[in-house]
């Protein structure tokens, strides 16, 4: 953690970040540039690394940190491949990788390093830095992490029903309009799921 707290004590003043995945590390970079939106109120875009020539490429600058999810996956030739094309555009690369990746550390600015482990669980290893950085970075900026402003204390769904309490949450089960005779779970994302 005091590794993760240099790295946002360099970058916390910079405007603007970019955070890169692909395929099981695409969410977490979405996750990584939402917390960090939150809480630290900088400006994130989380996005998909096969897309990055389709519009983030040109806004690499020298003040924009990219944090790159680069775990040892199936995607990480790839990966490698979008680290080049930022540094190649003098753009900063902070870079959540396996532990004791050497051709990593040689290209990032930075490196967040991860235990190895199977690639469909590599996403719960990496959320943890990004979540950690927002965090620092807000601290820094002195922003009320307890009390983010304009979120709600609360998510509130419409039902037909009367509120149900979800793990203390005023949260009402939604029923999907195609099967309306089916019970749904409300996922904390706010994703239903039909269940038989």
């Amino acid at each position: 953690d005091n590794h993760i707290q240099a790295i946002a004590d360099k970058y916390f003043k910079c405007d603007n970040w970019l955070f890169l995945g692909r395929k099981y590390q695409y969410p977490i970079a979405l996750e990584g540039a939402l917390k960090l939106k939150e809480i630290s109120y900088i400006h994130a875009e989380g996005y998909a690394a096969g897309e990055m020539k389709h519009g983030p490429i040109a806004l690499i600058n020298p003040e924009m940190p990219t944090v790159a999810v680069v775990p040892k996956d199936s995607m990480y030739e790839k990966m490698i491949s979008n680290i080049q094309e930022i540094k190649s555009r003098r753009g900063p690369v902070i870079a959540i990788a396996t532990e004791g990746d050497e051709k990593v550390k040689e290209m990032a600015d930075e490196v967040i390093e991860v235990p190895a482990t199977l690639e469909y669980l590599y996403p719960i290893l990496t959320v943890v830095p990004c979540q950690l950085l927002a965090y620092h970075c807000a601290r820094f900026l002195n922003r009320d992490i307890d009390k983010p402003r304009n979120l709600a204390k609360s998510v509130t769904v419409e039902s037909a029903g009367t509120t149900v309490p979800l793990l203390g949450l005023g949260i009402r089960p939604r029923r999907p309009r195609t099967l309306p005779n089916l019970p749904t779970l409300l996922i904390m994302s706010g994703v239903d799921i039909a269940t038989s």
